[in-house]
């Protein structure tokens, strides 16, 4: 969902907070911030300002989060996939922020388009 400043193409919309995300998410974004040798502060920072805010509990969408793992266990999904194609389902509105490709397989209601914004080229 984040990636380094300014190379997500916001486009003629801007994105306005709060961001929704989940734990696997904040995972991954410190992950590969750290393999990147980059400083994973600057995550809280934006969870301390409500910039980013964690919008769903795995606990409470496992059911949801299961079929769809096994819907696409031949790519196979990860958890934090799983959980963005699920907030994308709950919020309607939603765009998925990723650096990810296969956002342009997984589909939101079994066969909905997932709106995205992706890194420009």
């Amino acid at each position: 969902m984040i990636g380094p400043a300014g190379r997500v193409d916001t486009g003629p919309k801007r994105l306005r907070p709060p961001l929704l995300t989940c734990e696997p998410v904040l995972t991954e974004a410190a992950f590969l911030l750290m393999r990147e040798g980059r400083d994973t502060d600057p995550l809280f920072t934006l969870l301390d300002r409500g910039v980013i805010r964690i919008g769903l509990s795995i606990q409470e969408q496992r059911a949801d989060l299961r079929a769809l793992m096994l819907r696409y266990r031949n790519r196979p999904m990860s958890l934090a996939d799983a959980c963005l194609v699920r907030l994308s389902e709950m919020h309607a509105a939603a765009e998925v922020i990723t650096l990810d490709s296969d956002f342009r397989i997984y589909r939101r209601h079994g066969n909905k388009v997932i709106p995205l914004r992706t890194p420009r080229p």
